[in-house]
């Protein structure tokens, strides 16, 4: 059974830094792409970056573009969100998802972890 876990959310002030974490089992995972999403109160989910299983190409939605790095360790089949100078527009609940397409739309993802709730204060 495959799983998706997140982890790392919390609340931080603008201007903070949080770094949050997937962890990924149940299949073999060296062919499919990472992506986080968020989904905000109201809001449609909003694609926030996407990263290769190997790391080696990774793409950002402009509002994070700049701020936002993800990373991969496919050892540990974690893969990683950093997320440095937030602002209060940040919040939101973050999921990580995998798929085989490299793709910033989330139909295309087959896989989804619970997600973490991320609250940037002002």
């Amino acid at each position: 059974q495959v799983q998706l876990v997140e982890s790392g959310g919390g609340l931080v002030q603008a201007g903070g830094s949080l770094r949050l974490s997937c962890a990924a089992s149940g299949r073999t995972f060296s062919t499919y792409n990472m992506n986080w999403f968020r989904q905000a109160p109201g809001k449609e989910r909003e694609f926030v970056g996407v990263i290769t299983w190997s790391g080696d190409l990774a793409s950002y939605g402009d509002s994070v573009k700049g701020r936002f790095t993800i990373s991969a360790d496919n050892a540990k089949n974690l893969t990683y969100l950093q997320m440095n100078s937030l602002k209060p527009e940040d919040t939101a609940i973050y999921y990580c998802a995998a798929a085989e397409k490299y793709s910033k739309y989330a139909g295309v993802y087959e896989y989804w972890g619970q997600g973490t709730q991320v609250t940037v204060s002002f």
